[in-house]
């Protein structure tokens, strides 16, 4: 994989991790709400107007076109597989920014995506 593909990739999972976080954030200003029509105007309203929402929103379009970009360079099968790489970011970022939890278990398997994400990149 060469340079160019690779950091395409990067980006693209990064933005989409990125958004995640932005999302998680959003809500967690909004709280937790049920889907009922009573309170979709209110709820919409909210969720279009928070800040993290449309931040997270807007990473998502724009990790569509660089995702669009690496597809048109590098396989699928190889591809595909890289975002796994936003696993990891959003465990070790959700677990700075929100206090989630990062039990020994939630490690391992991160270092497992490690390993199978670098065998794929060198593959």
């Amino acid at each position: 994989m060469k340079p160019l593909e690779f950091l395409l990739i990067l980006i693209g999972v990064l933005l989409n991790a990125g958004a995640q976080l932005a999302l998680k954030a959003g809500v967690r200003t909004i709280g937790h709400f049920e889907f009922s029509l009573s309170n979709a105007l209110p709820i919409g309203w909210q969720l279009g107007t928070n800040p993290y929402i449309l931040t997270g929103l807007s990473c998502y379009v724009i990790s569509v076109v660089v995702w669009i970009l690496a597809l048109s360079r590098v396989e699928v099968s190889v591809a595909y597989p890289m975002l796994s790489i936003g696993y990891v970011v959003n465990a070790l970022l959700a677990w700075q920014l929100f206090g989630e939890a990062l039990s020994s278990q939630r490690v391992a398997g991160i270092g497992i995506i490690m390993v199978g994400v670098f065998l794929i990149a060198r593959s």
